[in-house]
């Protein structure tokens, strides 16, 4: 071939072979065999010049082609469609999948075609396999789903705790702002100290009485003690020593709880007393409204509501210049001694119920409403909010004593975690509100890390090899 005619064509072609002798054999063949069947259409295909590159390396097979939405008829077409599809792109492409039997490639799309991930040799740095995406591309910018945050599920310490009570209704360990926990052990009150593990013997109330419960004020100078005797008892927590007795009660003080300024203590005598250390008076006002032992006392994060729990299966709300309860709840169907106030939503109480109830219910003071109730399939003997998350822990009792970590509102479980072997019935928290302690009838007291820290929420460090050594508090 000359160089005129090169350049006339635009082939380059071996020497003796025109254009128009150029023909393909196998465009040729296809249409020969499509013009067989009773397609749409009867023409056959004609040659040309058109230079017609090998498809064997275009990677065809990876893109779908897709029907239009038309109904398809039986017999022919849906052959007629399937040797097309082989006949341009490939024997392999038509061995996909067989027509009617629900092909993503059947599927109806507005696109014509859609890009399929090829496994076969990902050569590719951008191939789904090295990216981490099974499913192929899609059109919109795919986010890697946040990761579980992991809680470990063994205690970083434990502590012996001898002749802590297998009671549901006393209230026997509390952590203070200070980083000291109180333990009431029997007739005594034993102190903690997390940052150096010092244990102190805070008091002895004599063979005669007893701890029912324990209670720091915020500050976490002065620790409050209600006794079997009925007696509630103020002693500075660093000199060990008693600052005053309170009376009032006819029986056992089985739950305190502190505001900025009032302490409210609950008995079996089914009142709520209210103390003020300014005045000399052993308690200033008595609410009355439950029928049985208040077990639950919890005053909201301003101070401005109080909310008390009792074995009548009630949940009362009170203010402070009311001596009759604001709110009645009645919908638990136990008795009432997990109540904890959320630290990020106003007027949000979360109440537990106890044996016959097992649920975890939501309810907004303000209205007075029930928002959520959730059934933990086991007596809730304790609620606490983290303020670092908007997330609260649970302790249960019967029937399978775990604590449970939920994420709020969704109730979401992050964790449950397992180790006592009797009613989880004491809880507190840390001041850094990353640890909880939790206290049993098994007489110990385990330490668990549950939450991020309020400045960096990253994964909480598993520190269960702690939980190898035992030391006892007493």
């Amino acid at each position: 071939m000359d160089s005129n005619q090169t350049k006339k064509t635009g082939l380059n072609l071996p020497a003796g072979m025109s254009s128009t002798s150029l023909h393909l054999e196998t465009l040729s063949a296809s249409f020969r065999a499509i013009s067989n069947l009773s397609s749409p259409s009867k023409s056959t295909a004609t040659c040309s010049d058109r230079f017609i590159p090998c498809r064997s390396s275009s990677r065809l097979h990876t893109f779908g082609l897709i029907e239009k939405a038309s109904p398809v008829k039986e017999g022919g077409n849906d052959v007629y469609n399937r040797l097309l599809k082989s006949e341009l792109f490939g024997s392999d492409f038509g061995s996909f999948s067989p027509a009617g039997q629900g092909s993503p490639l059947e599927s109806p799309s507005k696109n014509m075609f859609r890009f399929k991930t090829e496994t076969s040799s990902p050569s590719s740095p951008f191939s789904p396999s090295i990216l981490g995406q099974d499913s192929g591309f899609s059109s919109e910018v795919s986010t890697t789903p946040k990761p579980p945050r992991k809680v470990p599920k063994t205690p970083h310490k434990v502590l012996d705790a001898p002749s802590l009570q297998d009671d549901f209704y006393l209230n026997l360990v509390d952590w203070s702002s200070q980083n000291v926990l109180a333990v009431g052990l029997g007739t005594s009150v034993y102190l903690w100290t997390a940052s150096t593990s010092k244990v102190t013997k805070l008091c002895d109330l004599g063979p005669n009485d007893s701890v029912c419960s324990v209670q720091w004020t915020k500050e976490g100078s002065y620790i409050s003690v209600g006794t079997y005797l009925g007696q509630v008892q103020i002693w500075d927590g660093t000199q060990c020593k008693r600052i005053r007795t309170m009376g009032g009660h006819q029986t056992r003080t089985g739950v305190l709880a502190w505001s900025s300024r009032i302490l409210s203590s609950g008995s079996r005598d089914r009142n709520i007393l209210q103390h003020d250390l300014r005045v000399s008076s052993d308690y200033v006002s008595k609410l009355v409204g439950h029928k049985s032992e208040v077990c639950g006392l919890k005053w909201s994060h301003d101070d401005r509501e109080l909310a008390s729990g009792g074995n009548d299966n009630q949940l009362l709300v009170w203010n402070q210049h009311s001596q009759q309860p604001l709110l009645k709840l009645t919908k638990h169907a136990a008795a009432v001694k997990a109540i904890a106030w959320s630290p990020h939503q106003s007027g949000l109480l979360a109440s537990g119920g106890g044996t016959a109830d097992r649920c975890i219910r939501f309810w907004n003071t303000t209205s007075g409403n029930q928002l959520n109730s959730i059934d933990t399939g086991s007596q809730v003997c304790n609620l606490a909010w983290s303020k670092n998350v908007n997330e609260l822990v649970s302790t249960h009792g019967y029937s399978q004593n775990q604590i449970m970590v939920w994420k709020y509102p969704s109730m979401a479980k992050v964790a449950t975690l397992t180790g006592h072997s009797l009613r989880v019935l004491y809880l507190a928290m840390s001041p850094d509100g990353q640890t909880i302690v939790t206290g049993a009838g098994d007489e110990t007291l385990r330490f668990w890390n549950i939450f991020p820290s309020m400045k960096t929420p990253a994964l909480v460090k598993d520190t269960g090899l702690w939980s190898l050594g035992r030391t006892q508090i007493r």
